[in-house]
Protein backbone atom coordinates (compact mmCIF):
# COMPACT_ATOMS: atom_id res chain seq x y z
CA UNK A 1 0.00 0.00 0.00
CA UNK A 2 2.05 3.39 -1.77
CA UNK A 3 1.46 6.30 0.60
CA UNK A 4 -0.66 8.91 -0.56
CA UNK A 5 1.22 11.83 -2.64
CA UNK A 6 -2.07 13.99 -2.43
CA UNK A 7 -0.89 14.37 1.52
CA UNK A 8 2.27 16.29 0.41
CA UNK A 9 2.72 19.88 -0.26
CA UNK A 10 3.71 21.34 -3.65
CA UNK A 11 7.25 21.42 -2.77
CA UNK A 12 7.75 18.82 -0.84
CA UNK A 13 9.42 15.42 -1.23
CA UNK A 14 9.36 12.13 -0.32
CA UNK A 15 13.24 11.04 1.10
CA UNK A 16 12.14 7.84 3.29
CA UNK A 17 9.40 5.57 3.13
CA UNK A 18 9.58 3.08 5.11
CA UNK A 19 7.14 0.19 7.22
CA UNK A 20 8.55 -1.55 10.46
CA UNK A 21 10.88 -4.07 10.31
CA UNK A 22 10.12 -6.97 8.10
CA UNK A 23 10.51 -9.31 11.70
CA UNK A 24 7.15 -8.37 12.60
CA UNK A 25 6.26 -10.83 9.91
CA UNK A 26 7.52 -13.75 11.63
CA UNK A 27 4.97 -15.04 13.46
CA UNK A 28 2.31 -14.40 11.09
CA UNK A 29 4.14 -16.59 9.04
CA UNK A 30 5.05 -19.27 11.55
CA UNK A 31 0.63 -19.58 13.12
CA UNK A 32 -0.27 -19.89 9.12
CA UNK A 33 2.32 -22.56 8.87
CA UNK A 34 1.45 -24.35 12.07
CA UNK A 35 -2.29 -23.91 11.43
CA UNK A 36 -1.83 -25.14 7.72
CA UNK A 37 0.01 -28.37 9.31
CA UNK A 38 -2.56 -29.39 11.91
CA UNK A 39 -5.32 -29.16 9.49
CA UNK A 40 -3.32 -31.54 6.77
CA UNK A 41 -2.86 -33.78 10.19
CA UNK A 42 -6.17 -33.86 11.00
CA UNK A 43 -7.11 -34.57 7.57
CA UNK A 44 -4.78 -37.78 7.82
CA UNK A 45 -5.29 -38.83 11.15
CA UNK A 46 -8.63 -37.98 11.74
CA UNK A 47 -11.15 -41.21 12.22
CA UNK A 48 -13.61 -41.94 9.55
CA UNK A 49 -17.26 -41.12 10.19
CA UNK A 50 -18.82 -38.27 11.64
CA UNK A 51 -16.71 -38.01 14.77
CA UNK A 52 -14.00 -37.53 12.36
CA UNK A 53 -15.92 -34.66 10.23
CA UNK A 54 -16.39 -33.00 13.89
CA UNK A 55 -12.54 -32.89 14.87
CA UNK A 56 -12.09 -31.75 11.41
CA UNK A 57 -14.57 -29.05 11.33
CA UNK A 58 -13.60 -27.85 14.46
CA UNK A 59 -10.15 -27.70 14.04
CA UNK A 60 -10.24 -26.20 10.63
CA UNK A 61 -12.42 -23.38 12.05
CA UNK A 62 -9.60 -23.09 15.44
CA UNK A 63 -6.78 -22.70 12.56
CA UNK A 64 -9.33 -20.15 10.42
CA UNK A 65 -9.65 -17.96 13.58
CA UNK A 66 -5.98 -18.48 14.46
CA UNK A 67 -4.79 -16.86 11.44
CA UNK A 68 -7.37 -14.29 10.75
CA UNK A 69 -5.84 -13.08 14.71
CA UNK A 70 -2.43 -13.99 14.78
CA UNK A 71 -1.13 -14.00 11.27
CA UNK A 72 -3.69 -11.43 8.94
CA UNK A 73 -4.06 -8.83 11.52
CA UNK A 74 -0.75 -8.35 12.31
CA UNK A 75 0.09 -8.11 8.58
CA UNK A 76 -2.53 -5.63 8.01
CA UNK A 77 -1.48 -3.59 11.25
CA UNK A 78 2.50 -4.09 9.91
CA UNK A 79 1.44 -2.69 5.99
CA UNK A 80 -0.69 0.00 7.19
CA UNK A 81 2.03 1.52 9.23
CA UNK A 82 4.10 4.44 7.32
CA UNK A 83 7.19 6.10 8.60
CA UNK A 84 7.51 8.72 6.18
CA UNK A 85 10.38 11.15 6.12
CA UNK A 86 10.02 14.35 3.57
CA UNK A 87 12.21 17.29 3.30
CA UNK A 88 9.83 19.13 5.51
CA UNK A 89 8.57 17.10 8.17
CA UNK A 90 8.15 13.40 9.56
CA UNK A 91 4.37 11.67 8.87
CA UNK A 92 3.75 8.85 11.06
CA UNK A 93 0.52 6.77 10.15
CA UNK A 94 -1.14 3.74 11.94
CA UNK A 95 -4.35 1.87 11.38
CA UNK A 96 -6.05 -0.43 9.95
CA UNK A 97 -9.79 0.49 9.96
CA UNK A 98 -9.33 3.81 11.85
CA UNK A 99 -6.12 6.31 11.25
CA UNK A 100 -4.01 8.19 13.51
CA UNK A 101 -1.62 10.08 11.70
CA UNK A 102 1.05 13.08 13.69
CA UNK A 103 3.47 15.28 11.23
CA UNK A 104 6.34 16.38 12.75
CA UNK A 105 7.69 19.58 11.35
CA UNK A 106 11.83 19.41 10.93
CA UNK A 107 11.50 23.10 12.11
CA UNK A 108 10.20 21.88 15.39
CA UNK A 109 12.13 18.40 16.24
CA UNK A 110 14.41 19.24 18.73
CA UNK A 111 16.15 16.09 19.65
CA UNK A 112 16.29 12.50 18.36
CA UNK A 113 17.46 9.65 19.89
CA UNK A 114 17.70 5.55 19.23
CA UNK A 115 17.49 2.52 20.49
CA UNK A 116 18.76 -0.82 20.10
CA UNK A 117 18.58 -3.73 22.23
CA UNK A 118 20.58 -6.95 21.19
CA UNK A 119 18.21 -8.67 19.51
CA UNK A 120 17.01 -5.68 17.62
CA UNK A 121 20.91 -5.06 16.26
CA UNK A 122 21.08 -8.56 15.01
CA UNK A 123 17.82 -8.35 12.89
CA UNK A 124 18.94 -4.91 12.10
CA UNK A 125 16.07 -2.22 13.44
CA UNK A 126 15.43 -0.55 16.44
CA UNK A 127 13.28 2.48 18.16
CA UNK A 128 14.00 6.26 17.13
CA UNK A 129 12.23 8.61 19.27
CA UNK A 130 11.58 12.22 17.47
CA UNK A 131 10.83 15.07 20.10
CA UNK A 132 9.73 18.02 19.01
CA UNK A 133 9.07 21.79 20.20
CA UNK A 134 5.66 21.85 22.57
CA UNK A 135 5.01 18.28 22.50
CA UNK A 136 4.67 16.31 25.69
CA UNK A 137 6.78 13.01 25.55
CA UNK A 138 8.14 12.15 22.37
CA UNK A 139 6.79 10.44 19.01
CA UNK A 140 8.03 6.42 19.26
CA UNK A 141 8.55 4.83 16.02
CA UNK A 142 8.96 1.09 16.95
CA UNK A 143 11.13 -1.61 14.59
CA UNK A 144 12.50 0.76 12.54
CA UNK A 145 14.41 -0.93 10.01
CA UNK A 146 18.24 0.23 9.79
CA UNK A 147 17.54 2.82 12.83
CA UNK A 148 21.17 4.07 12.67
CA UNK A 149 20.74 5.29 8.99
CA UNK A 150 17.21 6.47 9.55
CA UNK A 151 18.92 8.31 12.08
CA UNK A 152 21.12 10.07 10.55
CA UNK A 153 18.99 10.97 7.77
CA UNK A 154 16.28 12.45 9.76
CA UNK A 155 19.42 14.83 11.42
CA UNK A 156 21.08 15.96 8.03
CA UNK A 157 17.02 16.82 7.09
CA UNK A 158 16.47 19.00 10.40
CA UNK A 159 20.00 20.75 9.24
CA UNK A 160 19.19 21.25 5.66
CA UNK A 161 15.55 22.82 7.04
CA UNK A 162 17.64 24.70 9.82
CA UNK A 163 19.57 26.15 7.06
CA UNK A 164 16.97 26.91 5.13
CA UNK A 165 15.05 28.93 7.45
CA UNK A 166 18.11 31.13 8.52
CA UNK A 167 19.93 33.91 6.06
CA UNK A 168 23.47 32.58 4.84
CA UNK A 169 26.85 34.52 6.33
CA UNK A 170 26.70 36.23 3.69
CA UNK A 171 22.69 36.91 3.35
CA UNK A 172 23.38 38.69 6.91
CA UNK A 173 24.38 42.29 6.47
CA UNK A 174 21.61 42.75 3.78
CA UNK A 175 18.86 41.19 5.96
CA UNK A 176 19.90 43.34 8.55
CA UNK A 177 19.79 46.09 6.46
CA UNK A 178 16.68 45.41 4.98
CA UNK A 179 15.18 45.17 8.11
CA UNK A 180 17.02 48.58 9.13
CA UNK A 181 15.43 50.29 5.56
CA UNK A 182 19.51 51.29 5.29
CA UNK A 183 22.73 50.60 3.20
CA UNK A 184 24.78 47.08 4.02
CA UNK A 185 26.84 46.70 6.66
CA UNK A 186 30.21 45.80 5.61
CA UNK A 187 31.59 42.52 5.58
CA UNK A 188 34.38 41.66 8.66
CA UNK A 189 37.48 41.40 7.09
Amino acid sequence: MAFPEDVLTEDEHVVLHLHPHGKALVRPVAVTVLAIAVVVAALVLAPEGPGGAVVLVVLGGLALVAVAWYALRPVLVWRTTHYLFTNERVLIQQGVFARDRRDIPLSRVNDHAMRQRFSERLFGCGTLTIDSVGERGGSVLSDVPRVGRVQTTLYELVEAQHDRQLPGDTEMPEALAEAQGGEPLPEPG
